[in-house]
């Protein structure tokens, strides 16, 4: 039995039992799910749309008192619910949340647009979310229990995550500290070797694809290359994939639990349809047509603990139209063409170092008494900070 299977079969499956969670469960009804036709897809989006709407009058607060118009047709019916905001979610958040919250675990949103707040999940929705980044991964070519290292920005990762890097056989680095000889660390891990797998936020994983290229001694082919958390934008993806011949697989969530698409075969991303319903509109809230760009939308279709309907994520993206969905495509979800994203770039200091916006937010959303921030850099000689107070 190889690593992969041990790790899947036993170990995994052990953690569940100990951690009272169903990651394993998930992850092998979502690998069935991504096989499906496209009319049974769509027949669960229809289905789980209709339940998480029905579920919001009348059992949380926050929707009952809207009082929403009822439609039979569930994709009428949502257009009828109000836009959610972070500030929302701030100001309402007791009303938005169905049990005690206690019991249920929080996520603070990553903060990229200057506005933080945090989104309560239970075991199974975080098992859900978990189990489909992991199948998104393995859309890039990535096993279970690969080597993998992975940037991020929670150095202090506790004992559930520290036992999954552990186990999962990752190296999980922090991207505050991106001077020279800092990346190179973390290069030198994957030197002369075939078997490691790269992911992040994009942001991290160029300023790492710049320096292995300025050090072209260095003997470094990863696996494949994952990216979240901001905008992959064109310069980052041929950089990453000239430096360490290799492919880009770009993915799109956020931290609040929702896992919206990714790419797979296509140069375009697969949309998750049944976990999550996603719209396109305009500045008044109007769904636009497909192929044109508008603000994104996204209702969580299995998060009953804290209903997630119409999130505005302040994102730009477009929805590639029906009629030019390519004939051999892989899978039957439907297809977002691109995510404009935020242009929230990088700032950098005069020794070198990189600092990308989760370095930023990463600081900003342990100080509640600050609502909103923004960061601009003129020039090498410094930066400003300017923030409403809450």
């Amino acid at each position: 039995m190889s690593y992969n299977q041990l790790l899947e079969k036993v170990i995994l499956p052990f953690g569940d039992l100990v951690f009272r969670s169903s990651f394993v469960r998930e992850l092998k009804t979502w690998r069935n799910i991504q096989h499906l036709s496209a009319g049974e897809i769509s027949g669960i989006q229809r289905k789980n749309l209709e339940k998480i709407l029905g579920h919001a009058v009348r059992n949380i607060p926050y929707y009952r008192s809207l009082n929403v118009d009822f439609d039979e047709d569930p994709y009428n019916w949502v257009k009828n619910f109000p836009i959610l905001k972070k500030a929302d979610i701030k100001e309402s958040i007791e009303g938005l949340i169905s049990g005690d919250r206690n019991k249920l675990i929080s996520h603070a949103t990553s903060g990229s647009s200057g506005v933080q707040s945090v989104v309560y999940v239970d075991k199974i929705e975080e098992a859900v979310s978990n189990a489909i980044q992991v199948l998104w991964w393995e859309w890039a070519g990535y096993r279970i229990g690969d080597r993998l290292i992975q940037t991020g920005m929670t150095p202090g990762r506790g004992l559930r995550k520290s036992l999954k890097d552990y186990f999962f056989r990752t190296r999980y680095v922090t991207a505050y500290n991106y001077s020279e000889s800092y990346i190179l660390g973390i290069l030198k891990t994957a030197e002369h070797s075939s078997n490691y797998s790269l992911a992040g936020y994009a942001s991290s994983l160029y300023p790492i694809a710049l320096t292995a290229r300025e050090k072209g001694e260095m003997d470094i082919r990863f696996r494949t290359v994952i990216t979240w958390g901001d905008k992959l934008f064109p310069h980052y993806r041929r950089t990453i994939e000239d430096t360490f011949s290799t492919r880009v697989y770009e993915t799109y969530g956020c931290g609040e639990g929702l896992r919206i698409a990714a790419q797979k075969d296509l140069e375009y991303m697969y949309i998750m349809s049944p976990h999550v319903y996603l719209e396109i509109v305009d500045e008044k809230g109007n769904e636009i047509p497909d192929g044109e760009m508008g603000y994104v939308l996204v209702t969580r279709l299995d998060g009953y603990s804290m209903p997630l309907i119409r999130y505005y994520l302040g994102d730009l993206a477009i929805k590639l139209p029906e009629e030019k969905y390519p004939s051999d495509r892989e899978l039957n979800f439907p297809i977002l063409q691109r995510v404009i994203g935020r242009d929230t770039d990088i700032v950098r200091t005069r020794t070198g170092k990189f600092m990308i916006v989760h370095f930023f937010t990463a600081i900003f959303e342990h100080i509640p008494e600050i609502r909103q921030f923004k960061v601009i850099q003129k020039d090498l000689d410094g930066i400003v900070i300017e923030y409403i107070r809450d």
